[in-house]
């Protein structure tokens, strides 16, 4: 092609090519900003929906009402308070499928005498689950969840349980070594279900996993998760490099994955 003659040139102020690229890079970030905050907020709808029509879809053993859900785990019968005004204040599928596993594998994971934490509690129902097999459980949320998650251990143990369950804040990735310092606290079994959905916190809660899960410290830790979203499957990636992992059951109805793991040397 012949080249234009000076004369013809459009004039370009200094660093223009620069500066009309880095308004397409610009334009481009907004662009994936505001694709991830569609995303985002599409993924938060469907929580919300989820958390509304989940009534309905669970095992026939299990009846609800509106703010109340009943359960029946381990001979006895459970009542839980929930709210909808938070994910926190729900009871999720992990929750209620990890329940039921280790009510019918207690030969697999005995927990009686032993020290159970479980992260991300809610309302509770697997921590109280876990006292009604004779475990020592600490359940652990964030401040605002701890009161009605402490209403629920209280009405559903009393009486029942081989140890009264404690309750503590735990905010994921926050003062883990002021407020639970290893080995002082130590224990057997860490529970964490339905903790992994679309949030800020991810590599949080990866650290305090790594935290309670320490090498040499034989923690076994037992997550059960309802895989929605892609971040799902890329935390679970994570996860598997983090920690040796076993897969112990999948839920096909609810799309629940059940991992057993350990920390890697």
């Amino acid at each position: 092609m012949e080249r234009l003659s000076s004369a013809s040139q459009p004039f370009l102020p200094k660093h223009s090519e620069t500066r009309g690229k880095d308004e397409m890079n610009h334009d481009e970030k907004l662009q994936s900003k505001e694709e991830a905050t569609d995303q985002a907020t599409t993924d938060q709808e469907m929580m919300t929906r989820e958390g509304l029509d989940r009534r309905n879809v669970w095992e026939p053993s299990v009846y609800y009402a509106l703010g109340k859900e009943s359960f029946y785990f381990v001979g006895h019968e459970i009542n839980i308070r929930e709210s909808i005004d938070s994910y926190g204040a729900l009871i999720w599928p992990g929750a209620i499928a990890l329940s039921q596993f280790l009510e019918n594998n207690q030969h697999q994971m005995n927990l009686m005498d032993k020290a159970v934490l479980e992260l991300g509690a809610g309302t509770g129902l697997l921590s109280i689950v876990a006292s009604l097999l004779g475990a020592w459980v600490t359940a652990t949320d964030l401040p605002d969840i701890l009161s009605n998650l402490s209403f629920n251990l209280r009405r559903n143990t009393k009486g029942h349980s081989r140890y009264i369950p404690q309750v503590a804040a735990l905010s994921w990735g926050q003062g883990l070594e002021q407020d639970f310092p290893f080995p002082s606290y130590h224990y057997d079994y860490v529970l964490a279900a339905d903790v992994v959905y679309h949030h800020d916190f991810l590599e949080e809660l990866m650290s305090t996993m790594l935290h309670f899960c320490r090498p040499g410290s034989g923690t076994t830790l037992l997550w059960a998760n309802k895989i929605r979203f892609q971040s799902d499957l890329r935390f679970t990636e994570c996860f598997k490099s983090s920690f040796n992992t076993t897969l112990l059951t999948k839920v096909p109805k609810e799309n629940v994955w059940i991992y057993k793991a350990t920390a890697k040397e």
